[in-house]
């Protein structure tokens, strides 16, 4: 079983449409190559973005002892959030609906699949190893 690590940010006050610019720009990507892109990129939803990812990070260093370099983000949603209604005033008494969108973004990081197999791999040469002194040991007593 893989480890998933999940960050959440919710009531962005920013519409999910632009959101979801920034937000597909990483998606897929390795931890250390998506914080270079955030950090980069000229969009107002990198900021958000990239204190998520760092928030996800630091859950999985502190919470499931794992890697930076490990990390891959497996998956990333941008959803639409309460919409909070205004009014503007227009000519002739008239007022014209404002919509201020806001989004919710998950975040989820998985371990990549070779570090994954690698650490497997390690792990049953360990046990057969440590099978192998176990029978070493009861043939010479």
């Amino acid at each position: 079983m893989t480890e998933v690590v999940t960050a959440k940010l919710r009531f962005l006050r920013q519409g999910p449409r632009k959101v979801r610019l920034v937000t597909d720009a990483i998606r897929g990507r390795k931890v250390t190559k998506a914080l270079n892109i955030l950090s980069l990129l000229n969009k107002r939803a990198a900021e958000p973005v990239l204190k998520l990812l760092n928030s996800a990070v630091a859950n999985a260093k502190h919470n499931h002892k794992l890697a930076v370099e490990d990390l891959k983000i497996s998956k990333i949603t941008v959803d639409g959030g309460p919409v909070l209604k205004r009014w503007m005033p227009k000519a002739h008494g008239r007022a014209t609906p404002i919509r201020e969108r806001t989004s919710h973004i998950i975040l989820e990081l998985g371990v990549m699949a070779k570090r994954v197999e690698k650490e497997a791999e390690v792990k049953a040469k360990k046990e057969v190893k440590a099978k192998k002194e176990k029978t070493v040991k009861k043939e010479s007593k």
